[in-house]
């Protein structure tokens, strides 16, 4: 084993704390506000089940939201007496003007009908954690601009931990996780909770702008930097929760595929690099580990053993920041990376060569979204 390959893999490896160095997490303020009036803006479409959950932890929520939307889109379930049964305001989406997909065309309707001069779109399947609203409101009310959190990643059944590796590119894709922090401009925004004043919305062209874009929220994070309005993102841990894709793998798979690699293809290029770097040192030090164990080798096992055991425990530490992800993920962590790059290049045929995506039952064609712009 020579000192070369002890200084690239290192290097690999330390590309992990460059890219996803911190994660600012709200927090409430010691400074008493005045708060503004605030609308909660919800599009709904097949969300009978995640819907109630939401509405219910808002509901237990002690802070000054005026009023919540719910805009429920074409369903083949009961989403709309869900939204219903609740003490909220509902709209039944209008037909969707050509040109327009699903999701942006409810935040729109939704933001042309909000009274508040904050707005918060929320998507359905989020939950809020105690005292997560105020949180939320009272860190937007110290930086201004446009605040944008990830929601923290709970899963329950075994298949969801194969979602590891797609919440720790995503955060470090953005950009502002990193060891510069919020000295580097985010790439988009994080489409589950956007915070931003109504005056900002207008200005930017809201959801009318990114009107047919499958990945609205990096298109209108693109929009709102055209204003030169500041954005700024945050991790969910302890405010905002979702669990992603309860119905099983092929779901999963589906949610994924459908946005993943136009994400990959906006991030910025020394961010890409480094996950790409960071990635190959992960499965070199799992190939020459097993290599070693196969024909053993007593320097040969201490050194790759040395290099996978720390990926596993970086990896974890990646991963209890951005969901309840179990050990054993890290520890096998070949396994949810071999389905993260499978249903990357899943998602990178659909979008870019086959130029169509399915979600929800709807298939969505990407052919003609040029011509609608």
């Amino acid at each position: 084993m020579n000192i070369t390959n002890l200084i690239i893999q290192t290097g690999f490896w330390l590309l992990g704390f460059l890219f996803l160095f911190r994660i600012t997490l709200c927090r409430r303020s010691e400074k008493k506000k005045l708060y503004p009036s605030v609308s909660i803006i919800i599009p709904a479409r097949n969300e009978e089940k995640t819907l109630p959950i939401l509405l219910a932890s808002l509901q237990h929520q002690v802070s000054p939201v005026d009023e919540v939307i719910v805009v429920v889109g074409p369903s083949e379930d009961n989403t709309l007496k869900a939204a219903e049964r609740q003490n909220v305001i509902v709209k039944q989406s209008e037909s969707l003007p050509e040109g327009w997909l699903g999701k942006p065309w409810g935040c729109y309707q939704g933001a042309k009908v909000a009274k508040g001069e904050v707005l918060i779109f929320l998507d359905a399947d989020t939950f809020i954690e105690k005292d997560g609203l105020k949180k939320i409101v009272e860190t937007y009310l110290e930086q201004g601009g446009v605040i944008t959190i990830q929601p923290y990643h709970k899963t329950k059944r075994l298949y969801e931990q194969l979602s590891a590796f797609f919440n720790i590119i995503g955060m470090a894709g953005m950009g502002t996780f990193t060891v510069l922090e919020n000295r580097v401009k985010p790439v988009g925004l994080f489409g589950p909770c956007v915070v931003m004043s109504k005056k900002y919305y207008l200005e930017s062209g809201g959801h009318r702008q990114v009107k047919n874009e499958v990945v609205e929220d990096l298109a209108l994070g693109g929009q709102i930097k055209k204003q030169k309005i500041p954005i700024i993102c945050y991790g969910g841990n302890g405010t905002i929760s979702f669990r992603m894709y309860p119905n099983g793998i092929r779901e999963m798979i589906e949610g994924w595929s459908k946005g993943f690699a136009t994400g990959a293809i906006k991030t910025y290029i020394p961010i890409l690099i480094a996950s790409i770097l960071w990635i190959g040192g992960s499965i070199t030090a799992t190939q020459h580990f097993i290599e070693a164990l196969i024909n053993p080798s007593l320097p040969s096992i201490l050194f790759w053993g040395g290099a996978y055991l720390g990926y596993v425990i970086q990896i974890f530490w990646m991963l209890f920041r951005v969901g309840n992800f179990k050990f054993y993920t890290a520890l096998f962590y070949p396994i949810p990376l071999l389905f993260f790059v499978y249903v990357f290049l899943r998602s990178f045929f659909l979008i870019f060569i086959k130029r169509s995506v399915k979600w929800k039952g709807t298939k969505i064609s990407l052919k003609n979204k040029d011509s609608t712009k």
